[in-house]
């Protein structure tokens, strides 16, 4: 009977013991051999003591193989040091499945991916991306190819180019500006709310504009550079609400207490806070004063009331009574 290529059976007793063993799945010299005749076909003889000198070969290249004796000193073989724990290739995945920016079909392939970094049987108890559909995935093939666009004119100070747009009432993605390119200095990209954003100054501004990557069309870099603006953005995103835009401000709220964790999660740890009596607490943050900011507030209903600044409560007070009359 004919041998393998002795190269060819390291790697297929390698990938065979990374596939199908772990911290609970071992296999025996007999099924390692069996393993590999079905992988090279009945026609090919496998020798014990290749087979061993194979291992030791690997052992010696660091990927570690573990032996333990079983019943009458049988031994077993298994690779139990995978690359990911187990955990962390369940957050990679929920992570996937929570991107709405990606289309359904991506994100299968991702995950299979993702899966083939451990044994088998482990990936099998990792989440399975047909139990858990999004409402809404993007349709736009183009996207991951995009996105690098944009990461490399960030890293480079190039600016780009792109047409934007959303969706209409009959679910027709309609451009903006009539199709016209947008000219952007792009500073950062960041994923929040599910989504990739774009931050960055448009041309003939000084503020920042936030630009949903999914709703990008188009992306091209070009050969213009920038200086880019002295800011962090850690910081600028904390004072963003649901990714609008806005000027900075300070803002004085009084809530109930039961919102005490709501407050932590928007405003950190570091915000100025204390309590106010039994029932409700007092904070004053700085923010970025925008649409955002009200439709959050608002959110929260008689549980947040806006102590500072008037202006901010009057457009409170305003929006309050437009939805008094729509109800009318």
């Amino acid at each position: 009977m004919a041998k393998p290529p002795s190269g060819e059976r390291l790697l297929k007793l390698q990938e065979i013991l990374f596939n199908q063993t772990d911290e609970t799945n071992e296999l025996s010299m007999g099924e390692i051999i069996e393993r590999l005749r079905q992988e090279f076909g009945p026609g090919f003889e496998f020798e014990q003591r290749a087979i061993l000198r194979d291992i030791e070969d690997l052992t010696n290249q660091r990927f570690e193989i573990f032996v333990t004796r079983g019943a009458a000193g049988k031994k077993y073989y298994s690779h139990k040091n995978k690359r990911f724990e187990q955990y962390e290739l369940r957050l990679l995945i929920n992570a996937i499945l929570s991107a709405r920016f990606i289309t359904k079909k991506e994100a299968e392939q991702l995950i299979e991916k993702v899966k083939g970094l451990t044994s088998k049987d482990l990936a099998a108890k990792l989440p399975n991306p047909t139990h858990y559909e999004s409402s809404i995935r993007s349709t736009y093939q183009q996207l991951r190819y995009e996105i690098d666009q944009i990461q490399i004119a960030i890293n480079e100070s190039l600016k780009i180019k792109f047409q934007y747009g959303k969706y209409d009432i009959d679910k027709n993605f309609v451009l903006q500006r009539n199709g016209e390119f947008y000219e952007v200095s792009p500073h950062a990209l960041i994923w929040k709310n599910d989504y990739y954003y774009l931050i960055g100054i448009l041309n003939g501004e000084e503020k920042f504009r936030h630009f949903r990557v999914d709703r990008m069309r188009n992306v091209q870099c070009t050969e213009e550079f920038f200086l880019k603006a002295d800011i962090n953005i850690s910081d600028y995103i904390n004072k963003s609400f649901n990714m609008y835009a806005g000027k900075e401000q300070w803002i004085t709220l009084k809530f109930k207490q039961s919102l005490v964790n709501v407050m932590i999660d928007y405003f950190g740890l570091g915000a100025d806070m204390k309590k106010v009596d039994e029932e409700f607490g007092w904070l004053r943050v700085k923010a970025n004063r925008s649409e955002g900011l009200v439709r959050w507030l608002l959110n929260w209903g008689s549980d947040v009331k806006v102590l500072e600044p008037q202006d901010l409560v009057e457009e409170i007070k305003a929006e309050i009574q437009k939805m008094n009359q729509t109800y009318e």
